[in-house]
Protein backbone atom coordinates (compact mmCIF):
# COMPACT_ATOMS: atom_id res chain seq x y z
CA UNK A 1 0.00 0.00 0.00
CA UNK A 2 2.87 2.36 0.81
CA UNK A 3 4.43 1.68 -2.58
CA UNK A 4 1.08 2.29 -4.27
CA UNK A 5 0.66 5.63 -2.53
CA UNK A 6 4.21 6.65 -3.39
CA UNK A 7 3.79 5.83 -7.07
CA UNK A 8 0.52 7.75 -7.19
CA UNK A 9 2.40 10.98 -6.55
CA UNK A 10 3.93 10.69 -10.05
CA UNK A 11 0.64 11.01 -11.93
CA UNK A 12 0.35 14.80 -11.90
CA UNK A 13 1.89 16.99 -14.60
CA UNK A 14 4.74 19.43 -13.97
CA UNK A 15 4.70 23.10 -14.88
CA UNK A 16 7.75 24.62 -16.58
CA UNK A 17 7.85 28.27 -15.53
CA UNK A 18 10.65 29.58 -17.77
CA UNK A 19 13.63 31.73 -16.77
CA UNK A 20 13.12 33.05 -13.22
CA UNK A 21 13.33 36.83 -13.01
CA UNK A 22 13.08 37.35 -16.76
CA UNK A 23 9.41 36.48 -17.27
CA UNK A 24 8.62 39.95 -18.65
CA UNK A 25 11.37 39.59 -21.26
CA UNK A 26 10.45 36.11 -22.48
CA UNK A 27 9.02 37.38 -25.78
CA UNK A 28 12.17 39.36 -26.55
CA UNK A 29 14.43 36.47 -25.54
CA UNK A 30 12.48 34.19 -27.87
CA UNK A 31 13.56 36.16 -30.96
CA UNK A 32 17.28 35.21 -30.91
CA UNK A 33 16.39 31.75 -29.56
CA UNK A 34 14.04 31.09 -32.49
CA UNK A 35 16.60 32.38 -35.01
CA UNK A 36 19.45 30.30 -33.57
CA UNK A 37 17.23 27.21 -33.47
CA UNK A 38 16.34 27.66 -37.14
CA UNK A 39 20.06 28.01 -37.93
CA UNK A 40 20.70 24.74 -36.07
CA UNK A 41 17.90 22.91 -37.91
CA UNK A 42 18.85 24.22 -41.37
CA UNK A 43 22.62 23.92 -40.86
CA UNK A 44 22.57 20.36 -39.56
CA UNK A 45 19.99 19.28 -42.15
CA UNK A 46 22.18 20.63 -44.98
CA UNK A 47 25.18 18.88 -43.45
CA UNK A 48 23.32 15.56 -43.30
CA UNK A 49 22.04 16.00 -46.86
CA UNK A 50 25.51 16.74 -48.27
CA UNK A 51 27.07 13.78 -46.48
CA UNK A 52 24.27 11.48 -47.71
CA UNK A 53 24.34 12.47 -51.41
CA UNK A 54 28.03 13.19 -52.01
CA UNK A 55 30.14 10.08 -52.54
CA UNK A 56 33.32 12.04 -51.76
CA UNK A 57 32.03 12.55 -48.22
CA UNK A 58 31.43 8.85 -47.57
CA UNK A 59 34.34 8.38 -45.18
CA UNK A 60 34.59 7.60 -41.45
CA UNK A 61 35.22 11.25 -40.51
CA UNK A 62 32.03 12.43 -42.21
CA UNK A 63 30.06 9.45 -40.92
CA UNK A 64 30.91 10.52 -37.37
CA UNK A 65 30.12 14.11 -38.32
CA UNK A 66 26.67 13.00 -39.51
CA UNK A 67 26.18 11.29 -36.14
CA UNK A 68 27.14 14.55 -34.41
CA UNK A 69 24.67 16.52 -36.55
CA UNK A 70 21.87 14.03 -35.80
CA UNK A 71 22.60 14.12 -32.07
CA UNK A 72 22.66 17.94 -32.14
CA UNK A 73 19.24 17.95 -33.79
CA UNK A 74 17.93 15.63 -31.06
CA UNK A 75 19.50 17.77 -28.32
CA UNK A 76 18.06 21.08 -29.54
CA UNK A 77 14.67 19.71 -30.61
CA UNK A 78 14.22 17.98 -27.25
CA UNK A 79 14.30 21.33 -25.43
CA UNK A 80 13.91 24.38 -27.68
CA UNK A 81 10.32 23.97 -29.00
CA UNK A 82 8.98 23.66 -25.44
CA UNK A 83 11.16 26.60 -24.39
CA UNK A 84 9.76 28.77 -27.19
CA UNK A 85 6.19 27.84 -26.23
CA UNK A 86 6.96 29.03 -22.67
CA UNK A 87 8.41 32.29 -23.99
CA UNK A 88 5.39 32.90 -26.22
CA UNK A 89 2.46 31.58 -24.18
CA UNK A 90 3.62 31.54 -20.57
CA UNK A 91 4.26 28.58 -18.20
CA UNK A 92 3.56 25.24 -19.85
CA UNK A 93 2.50 21.92 -18.40
CA UNK A 94 4.38 18.75 -19.20
CA UNK A 95 3.22 15.28 -18.18
CA UNK A 96 5.39 13.14 -15.94
CA UNK A 97 6.14 10.63 -18.77
CA UNK A 98 6.85 13.57 -21.07
CA UNK A 99 9.21 15.05 -18.50
CA UNK A 100 11.05 11.73 -18.17
CA UNK A 101 11.31 11.45 -21.95
CA UNK A 102 12.71 14.96 -22.29
CA UNK A 103 15.07 14.36 -19.38
CA UNK A 104 16.39 11.16 -20.95
CA UNK A 105 16.98 12.50 -24.47
CA UNK A 106 18.60 15.68 -23.12
CA UNK A 107 21.23 13.84 -21.10
CA UNK A 108 21.57 10.93 -23.52
CA UNK A 109 22.38 13.42 -26.30
CA UNK A 110 24.98 15.09 -24.08
CA UNK A 111 26.81 11.84 -23.28
CA UNK A 112 26.53 10.66 -26.89
CA UNK A 113 27.89 13.97 -28.21
CA UNK A 114 30.92 13.49 -25.97
CA UNK A 115 31.45 9.94 -27.25
CA UNK A 116 31.15 11.07 -30.88
CA UNK A 117 33.80 13.76 -30.32
CA UNK A 118 36.07 11.03 -28.92
CA UNK A 119 35.42 8.86 -32.00
CA UNK A 120 36.24 11.82 -34.25
CA UNK A 121 39.46 12.44 -32.32
CA UNK A 122 40.41 8.79 -32.82
CA UNK A 123 39.62 9.10 -36.53
CA UNK A 124 41.95 12.13 -36.85
CA UNK A 125 44.64 10.35 -34.83
CA UNK A 126 44.65 7.37 -37.19
CA UNK A 127 44.45 9.59 -40.30
CA UNK A 128 47.44 11.72 -39.28
CA UNK A 129 49.60 9.40 -37.20
CA UNK A 130 49.03 6.18 -39.20
CA UNK A 131 47.80 7.30 -42.64
CA UNK A 132 48.93 4.14 -44.42
CA UNK A 133 46.86 1.97 -42.07
CA UNK A 134 43.78 4.25 -42.07
CA UNK A 135 41.65 2.15 -44.42
CA UNK A 136 42.60 -1.10 -42.70
CA UNK A 137 41.89 0.20 -39.16
CA UNK A 138 38.72 2.21 -39.83
CA UNK A 139 36.92 -0.21 -42.10
CA UNK A 140 33.16 0.24 -42.62
CA UNK A 141 32.56 -2.68 -40.24
CA UNK A 142 34.79 -1.10 -37.56
CA UNK A 143 33.06 2.27 -37.94
CA UNK A 144 29.62 0.68 -37.50
CA UNK A 145 30.86 -1.16 -34.40
CA UNK A 146 32.17 2.11 -32.95
CA UNK A 147 28.85 3.86 -33.66
CA UNK A 148 26.83 1.08 -32.03
CA UNK A 149 29.24 0.88 -29.11
CA UNK A 150 29.16 4.59 -28.23
CA UNK A 151 25.37 4.73 -28.68
CA UNK A 152 24.87 1.74 -26.38
CA UNK A 153 27.36 3.11 -23.82
CA UNK A 154 25.53 6.44 -23.71
CA UNK A 155 22.20 4.65 -23.24
CA UNK A 156 23.56 2.51 -20.40
CA UNK A 157 25.16 5.49 -18.66
CA UNK A 158 22.01 7.53 -18.33
CA UNK A 159 18.97 5.24 -18.49
CA UNK A 160 19.34 4.40 -14.73
CA UNK A 161 18.68 8.09 -13.97
CA UNK A 162 15.23 7.78 -15.53
CA UNK A 163 14.37 4.93 -13.13
CA UNK A 164 15.87 6.87 -10.21
CA UNK A 165 13.55 9.80 -10.93
CA UNK A 166 10.56 7.56 -11.65
CA UNK A 167 10.79 5.98 -8.17
CA UNK A 168 10.57 9.38 -6.38
CA UNK A 169 7.37 10.68 -4.75
CA UNK A 170 6.46 14.26 -5.74
CA UNK A 171 4.12 15.44 -3.01
CA UNK A 172 5.13 19.12 -2.89
CA UNK A 173 5.25 21.64 -5.70
CA UNK A 174 5.18 20.48 -9.30
CA UNK A 175 6.49 23.81 -10.60
CA UNK A 176 9.93 23.54 -12.23
CA UNK A 177 11.83 26.84 -12.33
CA UNK A 178 13.34 25.99 -15.70
CA UNK A 179 12.44 25.74 -19.39
CA UNK A 180 13.00 21.98 -19.59
CA UNK A 181 13.19 18.91 -17.36
CA UNK A 182 16.71 18.28 -16.07
CA UNK A 183 17.62 15.32 -13.86
CA UNK A 184 18.72 16.95 -10.61
CA UNK A 185 16.34 19.89 -11.05
CA UNK A 186 13.37 17.51 -11.17
CA UNK A 187 14.73 15.24 -8.42
CA UNK A 188 14.99 18.19 -6.01
CA UNK A 189 11.21 18.61 -6.14
CA UNK A 190 10.73 15.19 -4.54
CA UNK A 191 9.76 14.73 -0.91
CA UNK A 192 12.28 11.92 -0.38
CA UNK A 193 16.00 11.36 -0.06
CA UNK A 194 17.68 11.99 -3.43
CA UNK A 195 21.26 11.16 -2.41
CA UNK A 196 21.42 8.31 -4.94
CA UNK A 197 20.20 10.65 -7.70
CA UNK A 198 22.80 13.25 -6.82
CA UNK A 199 25.72 10.84 -6.57
CA UNK A 200 24.83 8.76 -9.61
CA UNK A 201 23.70 11.73 -11.70
CA UNK A 202 26.93 13.59 -10.99
CA UNK A 203 29.58 10.89 -10.71
CA UNK A 204 28.74 8.37 -13.43
CA UNK A 205 27.93 10.66 -16.40
CA UNK A 206 30.61 13.20 -15.44
CA UNK A 207 33.32 10.59 -14.95
CA UNK A 208 32.33 9.11 -18.32
CA UNK A 209 32.64 12.49 -20.00
CA UNK A 210 35.90 13.31 -18.17
CA UNK A 211 37.32 10.01 -19.45
CA UNK A 212 36.35 11.12 -22.96
CA UNK A 213 38.04 14.49 -22.42
CA UNK A 214 41.27 12.86 -21.21
CA UNK A 215 41.37 10.48 -24.19
CA UNK A 216 40.61 13.35 -26.59
CA UNK A 217 43.43 15.41 -25.06
CA UNK A 218 45.85 12.48 -25.44
CA UNK A 219 44.76 11.98 -29.06
CA UNK A 220 45.31 15.61 -30.01
CA UNK A 221 48.63 15.76 -28.17
CA UNK A 222 49.84 12.84 -30.26
CA UNK A 223 48.35 14.45 -33.37
CA UNK A 224 50.18 17.73 -32.74
CA UNK A 225 53.46 15.88 -32.21
CA UNK A 226 52.94 14.09 -35.51
CA UNK A 227 51.86 17.26 -37.35
CA UNK A 228 54.90 19.29 -36.34
CA UNK A 229 57.07 16.39 -37.42
CA UNK A 230 55.76 16.53 -41.01
CA UNK A 231 58.42 17.73 -43.48
CA UNK A 232 56.02 19.64 -45.75
CA UNK A 233 54.62 23.00 -44.63
CA UNK A 234 51.50 22.51 -46.76
CA UNK A 235 50.90 19.12 -45.16
CA UNK A 236 51.20 20.68 -41.69
CA UNK A 237 48.75 23.46 -42.57
CA UNK A 238 46.25 21.00 -44.04
CA UNK A 239 46.43 18.75 -40.97
CA UNK A 240 46.12 21.69 -38.58
CA UNK A 241 43.20 23.09 -40.59
CA UNK A 242 41.34 19.79 -40.43
CA UNK A 243 41.95 19.44 -36.68
CA UNK A 244 41.17 23.11 -36.04
CA UNK A 245 37.47 22.63 -36.72
CA UNK A 246 37.42 19.64 -34.37
CA UNK A 247 39.11 21.59 -31.58
CA UNK A 248 36.66 24.51 -31.98
CA UNK A 249 33.67 22.16 -31.73
CA UNK A 250 35.20 20.40 -28.70
CA UNK A 251 35.71 23.71 -26.86
CA UNK A 252 32.20 24.92 -27.74
CA UNK A 253 30.73 21.71 -26.38
CA UNK A 254 32.68 21.06 -23.19
CA UNK A 255 33.24 24.56 -21.73
CA UNK A 256 29.56 25.59 -21.39
CA UNK A 257 28.52 22.02 -20.53
CA UNK A 258 30.93 21.70 -17.61
CA UNK A 259 30.11 25.21 -16.40
CA UNK A 260 26.38 24.44 -16.36
CA UNK A 261 26.86 21.08 -14.62
CA UNK A 262 29.27 22.36 -11.97
CA UNK A 263 27.19 25.48 -11.32
CA UNK A 264 24.10 23.33 -10.82
CA UNK A 265 25.90 21.10 -8.28
CA UNK A 266 28.26 23.48 -6.50
CA UNK A 267 27.51 27.03 -7.64
CA UNK A 268 25.15 28.00 -4.83
CA UNK A 269 26.22 31.63 -5.26
CA UNK A 270 25.45 31.62 -8.98
CA UNK A 271 22.12 33.46 -9.54
CA UNK A 272 19.39 31.08 -10.68
CA UNK A 273 18.46 33.42 -13.54
CA UNK A 274 22.00 33.34 -14.92
CA UNK A 275 22.26 29.58 -14.51
CA UNK A 276 18.97 28.82 -16.30
CA UNK A 277 19.82 31.26 -19.09
CA UNK A 278 23.25 29.66 -19.56
CA UNK A 279 21.71 26.18 -19.52
CA UNK A 280 19.42 27.22 -22.36
CA UNK A 281 22.31 28.62 -24.38
CA UNK A 282 24.16 25.33 -23.96
CA UNK A 283 21.43 23.30 -25.70
CA UNK A 284 21.09 25.71 -28.62
CA UNK A 285 24.45 27.38 -29.35
CA UNK A 286 26.67 24.32 -30.06
CA UNK A 287 24.08 22.66 -32.37
CA UNK A 288 23.86 25.92 -34.35
CA UNK A 289 27.59 26.60 -34.53
CA UNK A 290 28.83 23.06 -35.26
CA UNK A 291 27.69 22.95 -38.93
CA UNK A 292 28.94 26.52 -39.45
CA UNK A 293 32.38 25.70 -38.04
CA UNK A 294 32.68 22.53 -40.13
CA UNK A 295 31.34 24.34 -43.18
CA UNK A 296 33.99 27.03 -42.87
CA UNK A 297 36.95 24.91 -41.75
CA UNK A 298 36.42 21.76 -43.85
CA UNK A 299 37.10 22.37 -47.55
CA UNK A 300 35.09 19.39 -48.84
CA UNK A 301 31.95 20.53 -47.01
CA UNK A 302 32.52 24.20 -47.83
CA UNK A 303 32.80 23.52 -51.57
CA UNK A 304 29.74 21.24 -51.63
CA UNK A 305 27.67 23.70 -49.56
CA UNK A 306 28.52 26.59 -51.91
CA UNK A 307 27.62 24.42 -54.90
CA UNK A 308 24.28 23.54 -53.27
CA UNK A 309 23.30 27.00 -52.01
CA UNK A 310 24.87 29.22 -54.68
CA UNK A 311 25.10 27.16 -57.90
CA UNK A 312 25.81 30.28 -60.00
CA UNK A 313 28.96 31.03 -57.98
CA UNK A 314 30.46 27.68 -58.95
CA UNK A 315 30.10 28.34 -62.68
Amino acid sequence: MAMHNMSSYNTGPFTLSGIPGLEHYHVWISIPFCFIYLVAIVGNSILLYLIAVENSLHSPMFFFLSMLATTDLILSTTCVPKTLSIFWFGPQEISFPGCLTQLFFLHYSFVLDSAILLAMAFDRYVAICSPLRYTTILTPKAVVKIAIGISFRSFCVFVPCVFLVNRLPFCRTHIIAHTYCEHIGVARLACADISINIWYGFCVPIMTVITDVVLIAISYTLILCAVFGLPSRDARQKALGTCGSHVCVILMFYIPAFFSILAHRFGHNVPLTFHIMFANLYVIIPPALNPIVYGVKTKQIRDKAILLLFPKWSQ
